[in-house]
């Protein structure tokens, strides 16, 4: 039996922790060390749900999402987007005049780009913000700063420097829901369906594999390229649009797209979220 948890990438404090419990708080998060390790959690039934970042307003995509998606079976079954706050924190007795390095996630760091570049501080770059946080709370370095959420300061006795260090406010990061099984959404609720496709070597094969939806008035939400994994200058794309596979529009264009393609894999179809400029969605 599938166990009633939600698998994560980060430890405890991270923000996919922080979107777990907003939009599926009857789960139990999981801690996972990888995005990896969120796959086979569910695909060894340790986890029934996952959550994975795949793009932030400010920093962009999350490849490494995208390419899990491309060799595991599993299904995109939700969408979340999660506001980020970002705290500098330090050890206690720290001050901010004695911060010479800060560590977060890559992500977090881009986030913050013109925060770090005003103080001059080096960046160090790690796997996680929760663990960034972590890590500095073990060192006790009075030069140090980890850059996470206010979260993490309570759960590991650090303090916060400043707050909402962020760029933009208005920095979000969209988080998929994945699961082993594909769901149905309702009709009346607005879905959308994610899949990715490899074109034909053939001219203007993009342009005839995105026409249909043009045709059949059917709105794109997103389009990403990624390197297939052991080809040569091989590509595939990751197309996000409205609606269902079924609805007579979209099933045209499908047809159309599957026409001017070697392979497409349809990776789910979800009630759409909406990022509202608000706290969650």
């Amino acid at each position: 039996m599938v166990a009633p948890t939600i698998a994560f990438q980060g430890i405890h404090g991270a923000y996919s922790e922080q979107a777990c419990r907003e939009m599926r708080p009857d789960r139990r998060p999981l801690c996972c060390r990888s995005f990896e390790d969120i796959f086979s959690a569910i695909e060894q039934g340790t986890a029934e749900l996952g959550m994975l970042p795949v793009e932030n307003s400010v920093a962009g995509v999350v490849s490494d999402s995208y390419d899990l998606l491309a060799t595991h079976d599993l299904h995109i079954v939700g969408e979340y987007y999660l506001r980020v706050r970002h705290a500098l924190l330090a050890t206690p007795g720290s001050s901010i005049e004695q911060i010479r390095t800060v560590s977060s996630h890559p992500q977090a760091l881009a986030q913050c780009r013109q925060f770090l570049q005003q103080q001059g501080w080096q960046a160090n770059a790690v796997y996680d913000t929760a663990g960034a946080a972590c890590d500095l709370a073990q060192r006790r370095s009075s030069d140090e700063a980890a850059i996470a959420s206010e979260l993490c300061a309570d759960l590991y006795g650090l303090v916060v420097l400043r707050r909402q260090i962020q760029d933009s406010d208005r920095n979000t990061t969209r988080f998929l829901l994945i699961a082993s099984q594909p769901v149905d959404p309702p009709d009346h609720q607005p879905c959308k369906t994610s899949l990715l496709f490899v074109v034909k070597n053939i001219p203007a094969a993009l342009y005839k594999c995105l026409g249909g939806f043009a045709t059949n008035g059917i709105n794109l939400t997103r389009l990403e390229s990624r390197p297939v994994r052991g080809g040569h200058w091989h590509y595939h794309f990751y197309l996000d649009f409205q609606g269902q596979p079924e609805a007579p529009a979209c099933r045209q264009a499908l047809e159309e797209l599957r026409f001017f393609t070697e392979q497409v894999k349809i990776l789910g179809c979800y009630p759409a979220a909406v990022d509202d400029g608000t706290d969650g969605c």
